[in-house]
């Protein structure tokens, strides 16, 4: 464990090490999980499965709250397990955050991982202790024959203390210019649903990345206004748009695309703005720590990500 521009960032990782494998809100078979599994023991990692990657459950969840939360805690405890993967997102964590016990998490923290509904435990664990957290695939992600490419590997490489260097083709929207600051972020929907309650993230002098996934287009847009309203663009110090994927128009069109829509939210503010950065729920979803810093520098011809190697 290091202590990095007041953040805790957990001890990286090393073969022999133990991944904790759990399903903190939706249901998905284990048999879906088998590849990431294989993986990761080809990395050299033990794996430990949750009770919820086997449950049961004839509904949307993985278990019942107490389920859940029970197995999430049981690995937040254990100091054995030096990484959490969480199998999937979907909805769920929200229901269980505030029973969740981060005595001992804090004094031995561990990298949580995932995306999605996960973006609950990483606005949780930034804003309460400053601890930071892996924005990442999940077990699906290795499915496919998935498990060699670079996004997969940007979580291998984030896993094991390796700085990382993302660079992106311009866009029509992007706002140039360079910063620095920690980054924070994860899905549009899950940061809307976080506002008013104690894991509402802070933004202010931050770099904030924002995806979505399956979202109609005015509901972005409504969104976009609660984030607004409630501050969250004022003072930013950069922020960086990810994939919007599978959108759904209502039959009446909304009358604009989803990156319309998003710059005519953003296009008064004078920080720098990148827009079709690779971190998405579709395959392009590179690992981004949640609380670290970052430079960002955006020019006419690229976006350039690099992770700010601890001194």
């Amino acid at each position: 464990m290091r202590q990095f521009l007041c953040m805790i960032i957990p001890s990286y990782l090393k073969k022999g090490d133990t991944i904790g494998i759990v399903a903190p809100a939706g249901f998905m078979p284990v048999e879906k999980m088998q590849t990431c599994i294989e993986t990761l023991d080809a990395w050299g990692y033990n794996v430990e499965m949750g009770a919820t990657t086997h449950s049961n459950s004839t509904n949307y969840f993985s278990g019942t709250d107490e389920e859940r939360l029970q197995d999430l805690q049981q690995m937040l405890d254990d100091k054995k397990i030096s990484a959490i993967l969480c199998a999937r997102g979907g909805y769920g964590t929200s229901r269980i955050i505030d029973d969740l016990d981060f005595k001992k998490f804090r004094k031995h923290p561990k990298w949580i991982v995932g995306f999605s509904d996960v973006t609950v435990l990483h606005s949780h664990l930034y804003t309460n202790y400053k601890i930071a957290s892996l924005h990442a695939p999940m077990a699906a992600a290795f499915d496919e024959g998935e498990a060699n490419n670079p996004f997969i590997q940007s979580f291998k490489q984030a896993l094991e203390g390796e700085p990382a260097t993302y660079e992106t083709a311009a866009h029509e929207f992007n706002k140039a210019g360079s910063v620095e600051a920690e980054l924070i972020g994860g899905n549009l929907s899950l940061l809307a649903h976080l506002i008013g309650t104690d894991s509402d993230i802070k933004t202010k002098h931050r770099i904030l990345f924002l995806e979505d996934v399956g979202e109609y287009l005015y509901n972005i847009d409504r969104m976009l206004v609660q984030l607004k309203r409630a501050g969250k663009f004022d003072k930013l110090e950069g922020l960086i748009i990810g994939g919007f994927t599978d959108c759904k128009d209502t039959e009446r069109p909304f009358g604009k695309n989803v990156h319309e829509i998003i710059y005519k939210h953003i296009r008064e503010y004078d920080y720098p703005v990148c827009f079709d950065f690779p971190v998405s729920h579709g395959k392009e979803n590179y690992a981004l720590k949640i609380g670290v810093n970052y430079s960002l520098e955006i020019d006419s011809d690229k976006t350039l990500l690099k992770e700010v190697s601890e001194p």
